[in-house]
């Protein structure tokens, strides 16, 4: 990470390609919510226009210049981009009476400013659909700022997703959501500065959008590869790819304008296979397949390939070419990892010695900007052997805290651990201070010295790194070494997302909140009416567990919660739910036993101190 390679900077296609087509942006400086309070800022990354400072890798630099340009672009006949408006692409298919949107961002108030400047430079064309590409909320969020749920219900616009869209799309924001958004406000770098010195971007877009989250289910489910729909007027033909970059993705072709739209499976750099912020490993090599698949299916059909993020890529030979790259660098990672571990190399160790192809790695498209050979090598470690490395010395380690007190005792203490990183330090090897120190930071959080020099380690690693996210991370474990934790700046599960939980899906929910030394005594059973379905749970032995109704089954309490009401049961407005219907039959102790044995997560826990 110290040194960073020779590139050819002197290969500008992909600055010609970013700014093809390009018909106009906003003149405002931000974009902004109902209040005034800015969710995007234009103007934030104007620092760009300038040669790479010694502060950033000049490659990340290239590629943050590069996904900083925004504005509406023509992609083909037909086919239009707003890009830079949000961590992702909207893109805008002109149909016979209107327009369908592709991807609507995050946020309402960034999807409502990209769907107006397509409007001011193309007309005032009705959306007919939209169409999520793939489950993750900067693809669905703003779909609100494009039409509305009433525009659905009357049919007046269809909504089309990969099936299964839904379980994924609220799992992701409700099971580990609170640990993924307050880790998630590291890797965007949310908090940091835009400058030099801070944030840059995050290789995949600039950062994410901070305004409103909605959902609409999807209407129409993509079901198979092949299946084709005429929308408004235009030819689709639907390619499902599940479990690469999404449990549940898809690509699609528009054989009439002869235009591939390749969701998050290929874009200009290597993609994550395990994100920072933390999620389920993903499957390079179904990854690999899905891209192959793309290529066989629609390539000879293909003049310009499109994704949800970066730029497009023109021209047959051009759109194989990359494509082939990016199906060529996921088979290698995971083929070469593969080698390895059956050689007897744990993750660390493969990573370390990990070579990626001179060919592949000759291709800007390729380079770990958001994602990285070094964590991705991990990830699909992980994905295969799991966590434990096989040698039995590290099958039970002392947890960081502990580990750290006894480190530091045998270092000498800790001002002797400092004086030593010090050296460290001055000498450039960063990832060791870095790793020293963090012994004692977790033994002695208040060592001022320790603080301040692992504070400024972090800050070198993070200004050498070529990759967006570790530099976020970097340098937002030094801001709160610095400053004090900044907790999660954005929360993903708004209340469209909620309110659309199904049953089983907030019983699994409250299991997971459930503080079970503090119930280990109880045991009740409640009968759960959620209209037409009824559910059954055991609180028993601090385990909550959830069956299907039976009859004979004998209950506590019954719960009927209506529609409308467990929107508050999730929020815990329980003088709401109740005034939403929400009734308690038989003991009517057995719903405050129940919630009252929960443990709320913590959106501000504590990441680089203990």
């Amino acid at each position: 990470m110290s040194t960073p390679p020779v590139y050819p900077f002197d290969d500008e296609q992909d600055f010609t390609d970013a700014d093809r087509g390009l018909i106009a942006t906003l003149d405002v400086g931000a974009i902004t919510d109902a209040t005034g309070r800015p969710v995007w800022d234009l103007q934030a990354y104007d620092f760009l226009d300038a040669a790479a400072p010694g502060t950033v890798n000049p490659s990340l630099w290239r590629q943050s210049q590069l996904c900083a340009k925004h504005g509406l672009y023509e992609v083909t006949e037909s086919i239009y981009q707003i890009r830079g408006f949000d961590l992702s692409n909207m893109t805008v298919i002109e149909g016979e009476r209107g327009i369908i949107v592709i991807d609507p961002l995050i946020s309402t108030e960034t999807a409502a400013a990209s769907l107006a400047l397509y409007r001011e430079h193309r007309g005032d064309r009705p959306v007919t659909a939209v169409i999520y590409t793939h489950c993750h909320v900067d693809h669905f969020g703003g779909v609100k700022g494009v039409t509305s749920q009433e525009a659905v219900d009357a049919g007046e616009v269809a909504i089309i997703a990969p099936q299964g869209f839904m379980e994924p799309a609220i799992a992701e924001n409700l099971y580990a959501g609170t640990a993924m958004s307050r880790r998630a406000t590291y890797m965007y770098g949310t908090m940091l500065p835009k400058n030099a010195r801070g944030g840059v971007g995050a290789g995949l877009g600039q950062t994410t959008s901070t305004g409103t989250v909605t959902l609409i289910p999807p209407t129409v489910d993509i079901t198979e590869t092949g299946q084709e729909l005429t929308v408004d007027g235009v030819r689709i033909v639907f390619q499902l790819a599940p479990g690469t970059e999404a449990p549940a993705e898809m690509h699609f072709h528009f054989p009439d304008l002869r235009a591939l739209c390749i969701a998050e499976n290929a874009t200009h750099t290597l993609h994550n296979l395990v994100t920072l912020r933390g999620a389920v490993v993903r499957d390079p090599h179904a990854w690999a397949q899905y891209l192959g698949e793309a290529i066989a299916l629609f390539g000879e059909q293909t003049d310009v390939v499109f994704a949800s993020h970066h730029w497009p890529t023109w021209g047959r030979e051009r759109a194989l070419g990359f494509l082939q790259t990016q199906r060529e660098m996921y088979a290698y990672l995971h083929d070469q990892t593969l080698r390895m571990l059956n050689r007897g190399f744990t993750g660390i160790e493969i990573a370390e010695q990990f070579q990626m192809p001179p060919n592949l790695d000759a291709a800007w498209n390729t380079h770990g900007y958001y994602g990285s050979v070094s964590h991705n090598v991990k990830a699909i470690y992980q994905r295969y052997l799991g966590w434990f490395d096989g040698n039995p010395a590290r099958l039970w380690q002392h947890p960081p805290e502990a580990a750290a007190k006894r480190y530091v005792e045998f270092m000498g203490g800790a001002d002797e651990v400092v004086r030593k990183a010090r050296v460290c330090f001055e000498e450039g090897d960063y990832r060791w201070a870095a790793q020293v120190l963090d012994h004692v930071v977790f033994a002695d959080p208040e060592h001022e010295a320790g603080r301040a020099l692992l504070a400024d380690t972090l800050e070198q690693l993070g200004f050498a790194a070529e990759n967006g996210t570790w530099r976020n991370f970097y340098l937002s474990g030094a801001m709160e070494l610095r400053s004090g934790n900044f907790g999660t700046a954005t929360d993903s599960s708004g209340t469209d997302i909620v309110s659309r939980l199904e049953p089983e899906m907030f019983l699994d929910a409250l299991a997971i909140q459930i503080d079970a030394p503090r119930v280990w005594d109880l045991d009740v059973t409640v009968r759960w009416v959620f209209g037409a379905k009824r559910l059954l749970t055991r609180l028993h032995n601090g385990v909550l567990l959830r069956d299907a109704d039976r009859p004979d089954a004998a209950a506590d309490a019954t719960i009927s919660v209506p529609e409308g009401a467990l929107i508050h049961l999730v929020t815990g407005d329980m003088a709401a739910a109740a005034q939403a219907g929400l009734t308690v039959e038989g003991d009517a102790e057995v719903l405050a036993q129940v919630l009252g044995g929960t443990q709320p997560p913590d959106p501000n826990f504590n990441i680089v101190t203990p």
